[in-house]
């Protein structure tokens, strides 16, 4: 592959790019791209490419809505009655209970890493984050971050910046999961107004697909106002490590 360093241009034109519809096609491309102009053009037909299904999955439940209000006002005419169906109501949710006193430490239990499982909960209760501090743990933490940033990059509603408050909606998790395994939902079809929904959906895959224990409790992160930065830490570590068992991320040095 030439460079533009040596002259050269990229191998591949973003008319090309455009006409693929494949994430998995454009994710591998971008892992194994070098050049600085080829990655920008990849990149940018990952974004357009989760823009167009998003906007075509929003069109189609516009259509399904406008369907429904239809048929509401139809069936509320034949019985003398109104019948109001709106987007508003139909993605109304429960409201969450609010916290009293300390929240719950189960949302980041301690694990076994020898057998990658769960610890009892009898054990959890007393228990705090695992402390995520060791001699090089600031140089650890900031390559995690940076990793988190790159391969979350082209996910639009996604921007890491820290191990708290940019995790707090659940959208980052699935980013960073459907980085990896993009056939296991559809990323644009997430509602960042759903947070318990995306914790769930991020850790289960995980889980199923990585063999990453779950570490996190979405019921727990949503009861935070942000979540502990030392247990996303440290749940981002063991999900990194499950990648790297796999043959997923190719290093010389974990994190």
């Amino acid at each position: 592959m030439e460079s533009k360093a040596d002259g050269g241009s990229p191998s591949i034109t973003s008319e090309e790019l455009a006409a693929i519809e494949d994430e998995d096609i454009l994710n591998k491309m971008l892992d194994n791209a070098s050049d600085f102009e080829e990655r920008r053009m990849i990149r940018a037909a990952l974004r357009d490419l989760l823009k167009k299904k998003r906007d075509k999955r929003e069109q189609e439940r516009g259509s399904r809505q406008q369907d429904l209000r239809q048929q509401g006002l139809s069936k509320s005419g034949s019985m003398g009655g109104t019948v109001s169906i709106g987007r508003a109501s139909m993605n109304q949710q429960p409201p969450t209970n609010k916290p009293t006193g300390q929240p719950s430490l189960s949302a980041c239990p301690p694990f076994n890493r020898s057998g990658g499982g769960r610890v009892g909960p009898a054990t959890v209760s007393a228990q705090k984050c695992p402390q995520a501090v060791a001699p090089n743990a600031k140089n650890v933490k900031q390559m995690l971050l940076d990793w988190c940033r790159a391969k979350t990059e082209p996910y639009e509603g996604v921007d890491i910046q820290n191990f708290s408050s940019s995790w707090k909606d659940g959208i980052a998790f699935c980013a960073l999961v459907h980085r990896f395994f993009p056939d296991a939902f559809e990323y644009s079809i997430l509602n960042p107004n759903k947070p318990r929904d995306n914790f769930q959906l991020a850790f289960s895959t995980a889980e199923r697909l990585a063999g990453c224990p779950p570490l996190l409790d979405a019921d727990d992160l949503v009861r935070m106002k942000e979540p502990d930065w030392k247990c996303v830490y440290t749940y981002i570590q063991e999900f990194y490590r499950c990648l790297v068992e796999k043959g997923l991320v190719k290093t010389k040095k974990r994190p």
